[in-house]
């Protein structure tokens, strides 16, 4: 089974650009896009219609043209839900949670915090009542996606002595990715390289991405019990279309398929 997570900055320009082509060429079964940046009501057929998969997105209804997030999979879900109990989360669209037979997948757009660090109180707000509800469920097979908008090591960013307090960067924050992981999940792009660079997002300025001077930020976690089922866990830096790259793992894991989509209309609306 090979899931993506990646913030597209923007669902209609990526799919102007990259998505198709990546989508074909790398044949995911679950892909969960954070910060498409559209109310789904308003999108053209293309955007819910691709051959092979199930389409589901969760828009913002604070701000239009913020946040939201979307998930594409081969596997038609037994159930999806798109509130947590987080009232300004839950509003600007930031989850989506997708129940399978024997999977629980979440997808997720946590908050930046602001360069100004002005939304630090809601980011955190946000992981404080988070974690008991994710905690709850570490004992089944779970997996998170998503861009957690936190570098937890030194080994997440490119310039970490530079970027201490800063946000994403923060001991608060920090601590956030902590806590998750003892309450029974596992990275597993450090399950697998415990101690290789790699970044998931660099900033917009001119060759900070050839250099590959950047963030991870990104994550997919599994609990523990599929840690041992990850073959594989891979940046794509070379992937354009938006300032993240796509995140992926391979999961020697097996879901019930059911039946295939049939395109009758746009998918509904979820929130």
């Amino acid at each position: 089974m090979k899931i993506f997570t990646w913030n597209v900055n923007g669902i209609r320009a990526v799919f102007r650009t990259t998505f198709r082509d990546w989508l074909r060429n790398n044949d995911p079964d679950v892909v969960c896009l954070q910060e498409i940046k559209a109310d789904f009501k308003e999108l053209a057929d293309e955007f819910s219609r691709i051959d092979g998969y199930y389409a589901y997105f969760n828009s913002s209804s604070l701000k239009k043209g913020h946040s939201g997030t979307a998930v594409y999979t081969k596997i038609k879900p037994l159930s999806v839900e798109t509130r947590l109990g987080i009232k300004r989360f839950d509003e600007e669209g930031r989850c989506l949670k997708l129940t399978f037979k024997d999977l629980t997948l979440f997808n997720f757009y946590f908050p930046n915090g602001g360069r100004d660090k002005h939304d630090i109180p809601y980011k955190l707000q946000v992981y404080a009542e988070l974690l008991p509800i994710l905690g709850s469920l570490s004992g089944g097979d779970v997996v998170l996606a998503g861009d957690f908008n936190i570098a937890h090591t030194e080994l997440d960013l490119y310039h970490a002595r530079q970027n201490y307090g800063n946000t994403m960067f923060t001991p608060a924050e920090r601590e956030q990715i902590a806590a998750l992981m003892d309450r029974g999940y596992v990275d597993t792009f450090r399950y697998k390289y415990p101690e290789k660079k790699a970044y998931t997002w660099w900033p917009y300025m001119r060759g900070l991405r050839e250099r590959d001077i950047g963030w991870r930020i990104d994550y997919l976690f599994v609990t523990r019990s599929l840690a041992p089922l990850v073959q594989d866990a891979f940046m794509q830096r070379d992937v354009l279309g938006s300032d993240h790259g796509p995140y992926g793992i391979l999961l020697d894991r097996a879901v019930e398929a059911g039946e295939p989509p049939i395109y009758k209309e746009k998918a509904p609306r979820l929130f």
